[in-house]
């Protein structure tokens, strides 16, 4: 099944402690590029959160927000630098008897000075954190599948009835063909038989025979049509696949479309025109889709 680079997911997880709000937004882009927000907390957790999000998906731009709520008192503790709280009281003492004066220093006082007592928070398990926040993105990340898969799905059933109207016009082409060669074959015979009466000459039948089966082979669509409906086939084969198709099946609407210039360029004929052009704007839809597709 088909699935597309865009979509949306959102999950959550909410326990006592903690609440973890998970959004996904995914849009087509050519290569898998990810963008993520989340709490500095959360920083030694990045390259998980990439590598769970990217195992769902291959290509596309993902951007991911993530908010964190604690709900459980924050864990602080008190840290008494020592060596720093001495140096201070023994600077202070060295200043008293250089001036002469009662060394005034209080317990009180030494503990305000910078970086002697300090308020720290107790740093949170890492791993007890992945559990809940893996939880809320596995839940956005099948959200986001989901809407992706039935994304693709519309995709695939949309180019399927587009490559029924490609077919439909190539069957036409092939008809047109043949008469197309004969018209050309016998507007060359009889332009060369005027000519050589006007100059009273006896036509040769064989070489101008000759000559206009080589016209009619430069002409000839024949090996054009053969491709294409192979490119064609393939690609609605392709269309069944459960892999990430976007940039085969790129390729090949790109030489669907080669195949269809060719045959404009060579095909001397207004009908064959008309449904060149029906195919062409068949083609340029098809590959807009694509785009989409991953």
């Amino acid at each position: 099944m088909l699935k597309s680079m865009t979509g949306f997911g959102r999950g959550e997880f909410l326990d006592g402690s903690h609440r973890f709000l998970v959004e996904i937004k995914a849009v087509n882009h050519r290569y898998n590029e990810f963008s993520i927000r989340m709490p500095k907390t959360l920083g030694p957790l990045e390259d998980r959160i990439r590598r769970k999000v990217a195992d769902q998906m291959s290509r596309g731009r993902i951007d991911i927000f993530i908010t964190m709520d604690e709900y459980a008192h924050a864990k602080r503790r008190i840290r008494v630098d020592k060596e720093l709280a001495i140096a201070y009281h023994n600077a202070l003492r060295e200043l008293a008897d250089l001036l002469a004066t009662p060394l005034t220093d209080s317990l009180h006082q030494v503990a305000k000075y910078p970086d002697v007592v300090q308020v720290e928070e107790e740093t949170e398990d890492v791993e007890l954190l992945w559990l809940k926040l893996g939880e809320a993105i596995g839940e956005a990340v099948d959200n986001l599948m989901q809407m992706r898969r039935t994304e693709g799905a519309n995709l695939a059933q949309d180019l399927d009835g587009r490559l029924a109207m490609l077919l439909l016009q190539i069957e036409k082409v092939e008809e047109r063909a043949p008469a197309v060669l004969e018209e050309y074959r016998k507007k060359m015979l009889d332009r060369m038989r005027e000519m050589l009466q006007a100059v009273g000459a006896e036509p040769d039948e064989a070489r101008i025979l000759q000559e206009a089966a080589v016209f009619s082979d430069k002409i000839s669509i024949a090996e054009e049509l053969v491709r294409l409906k192979s490119h064609v086939k393939q690609f609605r084969v392709t269309l069944q696949s459960t892999d990430a198709v976007g940039r085969k099946l790129d390729f090949l609407v790109q030489e669907i479309n080669r195949e269809t210039n060719t045959i404009a360029s060579k095909a001397n004929d207004y009908m064959i025109a008309n449904l060149v052009v029906d195919m062409k704007s068949e083609i340029e839809k098809m590959r807009e889709q694509i785009q989409n597709i991953e």
